[in-house]
């Protein structure tokens, strides 16, 4: 898996690329189950919810992260852009635990052919740089999550 991050006063901006389909990786952003299986921070946390209904206005998203102590986080938010297999933009806040941060904006772009997809990743609209570091430690994790379950 190759990485790379770039950070912006906004903005945080990852590129990985997976060993896989891009349908297959489109689609453990998009199923609720596999979502189960490869989202949150580190391996340390569990997801026991997670839903989404992909469809651009009235689609939304839930992800329900339980910390080793026992906190909940869930991230949630409606999917403003939806190109299957290409792209996901959807608003990010934390509506149980998290940072307050408000409402922020995520892009997934999904880049390949045969058994190699590039995804690359904005998280925008981050508040200060302490959300910013907490989120990046955070979407790392995440990323190196996903490349195992695929």
């Amino acid at each position: 898996m190759a990485s790379g991050n770039v950070e912006s006063a906004q903005a945080l901006t990852f590129q990985r690329t997976y060993a896989a389909s891009r349908d297959r990786v489109y689609r453990a952003w998009t199923d609720p189950e596999a979502l189960k299986r490869w989202f949150g921070p580190s391996d340390d946390f569990t997801i026991p919810d997670a839903e989404a209904d992909v469809r651009v206005g009235l689609g939304a998203y839930r992800i329900v992260m339980v910390s080793p102590d026992g906190n909940r986080n869930t991230a949630a938010g409606v999917y403003k852009e939806v190109a299957p297999g290409e792209k996901l933009v959807f608003t990010w806040s934390w509506a149980e635990g998290g940072m307050d941060i408000g409402e922020t904006l995520v892009t997934v772009e999904f880049r390949g052919e045969g058994d190699q997809t590039e995804i690359s990743i904005t998280h925008e609209l981050l508040p200060t740089e302490e959300a910013r570091q907490a989120h990046a430690e955070g979407w790392n994790g995440t990323l190196v999550r996903l490349d195992r379950v695929l």
